[in-house]
């Protein structure tokens, strides 16, 4: 059985790798996160692999699972905002527009000493709001802690014009693409494992 880590403490991500039966560990990063790129794709690439690769030297894993994500709007990066006015500015950009959703991902396999990483993008398309509809979500909480400032789950889907791409990676990870690749890799996610306790 091989030992399962997530290398990540968002609960969003716990729940859609839960959600298609796979039996883990969290072991969340929290390392300072150094970006030497500016292009969305290889941002996430490079914060994953981080996160990745530190949890892998501090824990006994075979299979160690980093992820980052970010919103891009005309190859602007937003992340998660530091306070509110922050996210009223990050909502005045995405509204009634399409922007991007990035994931990077990478895995650390300790059997065949390989890494697999790779970036997901999803378009979304977002409705024209007025500033009274973007403060009454910004005041409900849920933007804070949200690259981009919303949660495509959460409140802010009344606002949602539609999407083109993987729902699951917007919601914070690629679950099919990820458990794809692990199988072309020879790791079926899915019978790996014990579940355990989060760190």
């Amino acid at each position: 059985m091989k030992k399962v880590i997530l290398a990540s403490g968002s609960p969003r991500r716990k729940e859609l790798l839960e959600q298609i039966g796979a039996a883990f560990e969290v072991y969340p990063a929290k390392g300072e996160e150094v970006v030497r790129s500016a292009v969305p794709s290889e941002v996430v690439k490079e914060l994953s692999l981080q996160k990745a690769e530190e949890v892998a030297k501090a824990y006994d894993g075979d299979v160690v699972i980093g992820a980052d994500t970010v919103v891009a709007v005309e190859g602007q990066i937003l992340g998660k905002p530091v306070n509110r006015e922050d996210a009223m500015r990050m909502l005045r950009l995405l509204q009634g527009r399409e922007h991007q959703v990035i994931t990077g991902v990478s895995v650390l396999l300790r059997e065949s000493e390989k890494n697999i990483c790779f970036a997901e993008k999803t378009n979304v398309h977002v409705y024209p709001m007025t500033e009274e509809q973007m403060e009454h979500y910004v005041d409900s909480g849920e933007s804070m802690d949200k690259a981009g400032a919303y949660g495509i789950q959460g409140r802010f889907a009344a606002y949602v014009q539609g999407i083109e791409g993987d729902y699951n990676n917007v919601v914070g990870l690629p679950t099919g693409r990820l458990y794809q690749e692990l199988l072309a890799e020879g790791v079926d996610l899915l019978s790996c494992g014990q579940k355990g306790d989060t760190k």
